[in-house]
């Protein structure tokens, strides 16, 4: 049977080039469209291994950056002078311009954010308050899908998977690893992303726990943070155990009553 996972989680084509650009350290105002496009591509084979129903967006901006990508291999202009000197302007110019604007509204977002977190720490004159103090504890950040792709790659490049003829039917589902994962957490307060896959050794087992984690995070049952980008990631559960089982039970009926070969 495939399963084929529909999310609404993914920001969208111009937060992956964000991601790339961050990751690699490039500069937004110079972007390598060769390198960056085969990055791009390699993270649209990855959501189409995992069977995810990806927006036409992700298709149309890998079809921007070939044509980008090619008008650059075209020979250059006589002059040796930029793009706007000689032969017209640079083809990534408009990406450009698009990511510098699309990064602005996302600060801009950010903002907000922490300004919305400053006013909940505000509190009115009553009660004593009393705050917990941990030397310990560090600002974590909210860890994007693309970061969890990142970490699920670097899972299947440490697992060293067998190839034998022997066919073996595994009765593990995605509904199975939501009740797993669930049930890890509410044990304990946190874990890793890269725990849940410790003791799994076949592909189709990473898979399915993967998009169970995708799966959860949809239903805003999980909270995904790092200390900063690209370090450890871990897993809070974001709901309370009554609020779980509507949200499960829910859930359930709705995979109930999707046709079987889904």
């Amino acid at each position: 049977m495939t399963y084929r996972c529909k999310l609404d989680i993914f920001e969208g084509p111009l937060d992956l080039l964000l991601h790339l650009i961050k990751e690699q350290k490039m500069d937004i105002y110079d972007i390598p469209i060769s390198v960056i496009t085969r990055q791009y591509m390699d993270y649209i084979e990855m959501m189409r291994e995992l069977n995810l129903d990806m927006v036409g967006e992700y298709l149309v901006m890998a079809a921007e950056l070939a044509r980008i990508k090619s008008k650059i291999l075209l020979p250059a202009p006589e002059t040796e002078d930029d793009w706007d000197a000689g032969g017209g302007e640079d083809p990534r110019a408009e990406l450009m311009r698009r990511l510098r604007e699309y990064q602005r509204y996302r600060d801009a977002a950010f903002e907000l954010r922490m300004k919305e977190h400053d006013q909940q720490q505000i509190f009115v004159r009553g009660s004593d308050i009393q705050i917990e103090e941990s030397s310990e504890e560090k600002e974590m950040v909210e860890a994007t899908v693309f970061d969890l792709l990142k970490a699920y790659q670097k899972i299947l490049d440490t697992k060293e998977f067998e190839k034998d003829y022997e066919i073996e039917i595994s009765d593990m589902s995605v509904t199975d690893r939501i009740q797993y994962i669930m049930s890890i957490l509410n044990a304990s307060e946190s874990i890793t992303f890269e725990s849940l896959f410790t003791v799994l050794n076949s592909k189709q087992e990473i898979i399915v726990t993967f998009l169970a984690v995708l799966e959860l995070m949809r239903l805003k049952l999980l909270r995904i943070q790092q200390t900063r980008h690209f370090d450890t990631i871990r897993i809070y559960k974001s709901a309370d155990q009554e609020t779980q089982d509507e949200i499960l039970a829910d859930y359930h009926r709705t995979v109930e009553a999707e046709p079987s070969d889904l």
